[in-house]
């Protein structure tokens, strides 16, 4: 797999770093470089990056691949293949690199803001490494592929018609009652046939993790996460005042919505196929028709924000690809059978080009997921010149502050005769759904934080004792709603979270962001738009060079999950919420 590098120097533009063989030298020369100054520490670390960015984009156009046709077994075998020959070779590498790097900076004094953020999260990594955790991650990495495969082969037969779990979530949102309970039934009944395998893989990751963590001298996974993703500035203890400060404040927003959504359905009770439709009985918005009507009315929406976001969607494609990253495209949006759930963007480090994935279905939560994958994009493409890779990324709570923020300041600019919704009234309803959805969303980050905190505080539990703490976690923060004769589909509705699987631990940081870009939506209301694009951009700017707290206020916003700050921001909502006709 070849790509184009942006400049010349020790890694050649034609690597294939899909194969060890052509990159082991490379790596061989970089550790036996001679470096005796500053200077020659400050190249050796950007052509360092420049090696790894090679190997990253080999595993990035591999694994977009497989995600965007999960039955090809020729592109299966090829992202199993670098798991297994290729990534469990560059972890010891890399800390062999690693520790080269901190016994450099230390001799040399390599110091200063400039160097502040990286020498911290490398003296991390250096502490962490073990080696006996390489086989054992590689493994991981399969288990997680084999979910992947699992949900993305799921489909269901309803009106005579195969339809991937993506397409059938327009059948919530019909107005016939009944057609949207056989919708969720369906769609429920095909997650339970796979319930018990899902539940297997999620026991073997579980057990893996753990085992990884007391290699590395930690009590729990909990512990080692926090230490890996380099998660500096707030603790568990943190985590859990945030759960804390959700049920205060959030739960009852969120069951106030829900109380008012029965009485205007006419219902009672409500049920869980009654939380998509619109409550005063309208036809489902149909913001766009595929993913060529998609791009378009984005590009659209972002013209009126800011040209400088124009100008960056506009380099992404039209949205016409179905290949995945075949032919350097940088978009795959329509959803189809054999695509991997979910929706994300993945920066290809050596091209420094994003690439968005997504299972679009003509729905206006695809419009929330194509501005939010954007300001992933605006993000990496907003660093992509800045010569240390480590820095072409930013903490993960803030990355997230990029893509959602998006969301809110794209929200006044859907509507208009190029955009999703020509009728006001259709606007209306949207922004109304953004807004509810931005406060209640913390609800759900809050019960899927605070069960992989349980789960992997307590690695040895037992199934049924994981279905009790997710119960009892749903009672606390769900929406109020019937659950009768629902029990195992109940039981099992944490199955849907891919990031238990595939990213563990990694659900905080869309709160944590969530509402840093409600603060910064707050600026764009009090102190107008172009002041909020302009902190947005500047910020993004910085990719990952200051510590996190830094990167909150280069936006103008604060790194703050108290009681006292979500509830201003839902306090907030809810009085542009009544601004709005229903």
């Amino acid at each position: 797999m070849t790509t184009a590098a942006p400049t010349a120097g020790l890694v050649p533009a034609d690597l294939d770093a899909t194969s060890w063989n052509n990159v082991s030298p490379l790596f061989d020369s970089l550790m036996a470089r001679e470096i005796s100054t500053v200077a020659d520490l400050e190249q050796w670390l950007i052509d360092r990056g420049e090696l790894e960015a090679a190997c990253s984009e080999a595993q990035a156009n591999l694994y977009i691949a497989m995600t965007c046709d999960t039955a090809n077994e020729a592109k299966k075998a090829a992202y199993t293949s670098f798991l297994e020959n290729v990534a469990p070779k560059l972890k010891p590498v890399r800390f062999q690199l690693d520790k080269r790097q901190v016994e450099l900076t230390n001799s040399l004094g390599l110091s200063g803001d400039r160097y502040e953020v990286l020498s911290r999260e490398v003296n991390a990594d250096v502490e962490i490494f073990r080696d006996e955790n390489v086989p054992i991650q590689t493994e991981v990495d399969k288990v997680e592929q084999g979910y992947t495969e699992t949900i993305g082969a799921m489909t269901v037969e309803f009106d005579g018609e195969e339809k991937t779990l993506p397409q059938m979530a327009v059948y919530l949102q019909q107005t016939d009652r009944d057609v949207r309970e056989r919708a969720w039934r369906g769609v429920a009944a095909r997650r339970l046939q796979d319930a018990e395998k899902i539940d297997g893989i999620y026991d073997q990751l579980i057990a893996m993790r753990q085992t990884m963590a007391k290699n590395a001298g930690f009590e729990d996974f909990v512990g080692y996460t926090f230490h890996a993703m380099h998660r500096f500035d707030y603790t568990p203890t943190d985590c859990a005042a945030f759960h804390d400060a959700v049920a205060q404040v959030v739960v009852p927003f969120k069951r106030r919505l829900d109380a008012k959504r029965k009485e205007k359905l006419g219902v009672d009770p409500l049920r869980p196929w009654d939380l998509g439709v619109d409550p005063l009985g309208r036809d489902p918005l149909k913001p766009f028709n595929g993913g060529v009507e998609l791009v378009s009315k984005s590009k659209a929406a972002f013209d009126l924000i800011d040209p400088r976001l124009a100008d960056m969607f506009a380099t992404l494609g039209d949205g016409r690809n179905s290949d995945g990253p075949a032919n350097g495209a940088q978009l795959d949006l329509d959803s189809r059978k054999g695509k991997g759930p979910g929706g994300y963007q993945y920066m290809r480090d050596r091209v420094r080009q994003p690439f968005i994935f997504m299972n679009a279905a003509g729905l206006h939560r695809d419009v929330e997921t194509m501005v939010h994958e954007a300001g992933h994009a605006f993000h990496s493409m907003m660093c992509k010149d800045e010569p240390l890779l480590h820095y072409r990324h930013s903490p993960i709570e803030f990355a997230e502050v990029a893509s959602m923020s998006m969301e809110l300041l794209s929200m006044p600019h859907w509507g208009g005769a190029d955009g999703f919704y020509p009728d006001k009234a259709n606007h209306a309803r949207a922004m109304r759904e953004q807004l509810e959805g931005s406060v209640s969303m913390l609800a759900w980050i809050a019960t899927i934080d605070a069960l992989q905190h349980k789960i992997y505080s307590k690695p040895q539990h037992t199934r049924e004792e994981r279905t009790a703490w997710w119960l009892e976690l749903d009672e606390r923060f769900g929406n109020d709603i019937s659950w009768d004769g629902l029990q195992r589909e109940r039981e099992t509705q944490w199955q849907r979270q891919l990031h238990l699987f595939s990213h563990p631990f990694y659900y905080i940081e869309y709160g944590i962001a969530q509402l840093g870009s409600l603060q910064l939506w707050l600026r764009s209301l009090d102190e107008g738009e172009s002041t909020a694009i302009d902190s947005y951009l500047h910020a993004l700017s910085l990719g990952g060079s200051r510590p996190l707290p830094e990167l909150f206020e280069a936006a103008g916003v604060k790194l703050d999950f108290s009681v006292g700050t979500i509830s201003k921001l839902a306090e907030r909502v809810e009085a542009e919420l009544a601004k709005l006709p229903e």
